[in-house]
């Protein structure tokens, strides 16, 4: 059974970064601007303590839940009536990217999708500390791909909640940003992944869809129920596209967790799950690690060994940081994204 909201009401008293005073207590905070309008010292508001209230480390924070000074006069523009976040106070309408539906060439009332091969090349990724070593080091692989981002469920619902794709924008890594149901928030907005890699291929000319979750990945320290699961119907849905695809594993050094040491038990699941065979790339220099992906992957998969450019993505000024560990303290985590991003070259 679910649990109640825990809903508190506060006053922002620092907005860059945003913090709320609770009972006395001044606490950190994060609103969703694109939803519920600006922040103002002063303001009153209703914020969700539960995070923060519970320790967590991804997300330990209170979220704004509605502003009670100024955001309740909103008049959302536009005749979008498409709902996401839909049955919940915070649904609210949005123009859907996926594209009118295309009637087979034998007729009949029934779409068709078309089964490519080769063009867009799609990446899966586990979650989302892959996101700018695999966008950067597609950059260097294949200067000049139009390289986007799906981001779909299994962490950060909000597509304004990541750093790292304010700073893959920014200097043009990425060239588009897709949120799919019930994520939201983004350049674009999915209501499936099916639909946003068909969109990113036919209608936003992508040449690279890196999908994963955003910031922050559930995980229940159980087999299957984690958000790490989102990787399983990303592929699938790629596959079923007839897309060229690849899967970076989530790999590490030094997680404290024996279930994530080494290949984590999140991609190994996802291997022995799928239904169509897919690309995963191995980094160069971690020899034990890549018999535990040969073991994974065993005559299903295909195995792409790659050389990962650690020393180029350190210099790069962009996010090299996991939970706490600097890319020196976990090479092998970094080591995978710039692997699979460097792959993307054989997949073109």
């Amino acid at each position: 059974m679910s649990g109640r909201l825990k809903l508190r009401r506060g006053i922002v008293v620092g907005e860059d970064p945003l913090a709320v005073e609770v009972d006395g207590e001044r606490r950190p905070a994060w609103a969703d601007e694109a939803l519920l309008g600006e922040m103002r010292e002063g303001d009153e508001v209703i914020v969700n303590v539960t995070a923060l209230d519970l320790g967590l480390g991804s997300g330990g924070f209170d979220i704004v839940h509605v502003n009670l000074t100024r955001g309740l006069g909103a008049d959302p523009a536009g005749d979008a009536h498409v709902m996401k976040l839909n049955y919940t106070s915070l649904q609210h309408p949005v123009e859907p990217v996926e594209l009118p539906m295309r009637l087979s060439n034998r007729g009949g009332a029934k779409g068709a999708l078309e089964q490519r091969d080769g063009g867009m090349a799609v990446l899966v990724l586990p979650l989302h500390g892959h996101l700018a070593p695999a966008a950067w080091a597609v950059d260097r692989a294949a200067p000049g791909l139009r390289v986007g981002y799906v981001q779909t469920a299994g962490g950060a619902l909000s597509g304004s909640l990541s750093r790292d794709v304010t700073a893959l924008r920014e200097r043009d890594l990425l060239c588009g940003h897709v949120t799919v149901a019930p994520a939201y928030g983004g350049e674009h907005e999915a209501l499936s992944v099916a639909g946003a890699l068909d969109a990113a291929v036919s209608g936003l000319d992508w040449d690279v869809a890196l999908v994963g979750p955003g910031p922050g990945i559930i995980g229940s320290d159980t087999r299957l129920g984690h958000g790490g699961m989102a990787a399983l119907d990303s592929a699938h849905a790629a596959l079923a596209l007839g897309l060229p695809t690849l899967l970076s594993p989530r790999l590490s050094e030094s997680d404290p967790r024996d279930r994530h040491r080494g290949l984590s038990h999140h991609t190994a699941t996802v291997l022995e799950m799928l239904l169509g065979a897919v690309a995963v790339p191995v980094p160069e220099g971690f020899p034990e690690v890549a018999a535990q992906l040969g073991e994974a992957v065993g005559d299903r998969h295909r195995l792409h060994t790659a050389s990962p450019d650690l020393a180029g993505y350190a210099a790069s000024g962009l996010p090299a940081c996991t939970m706490g560990r600097g890319l020196e303290d976990d090479k092998l985590f970094f080591a995978a994204p710039l692997a699979a991003g460097g792959a993307l070259r054989r997949e073109e």
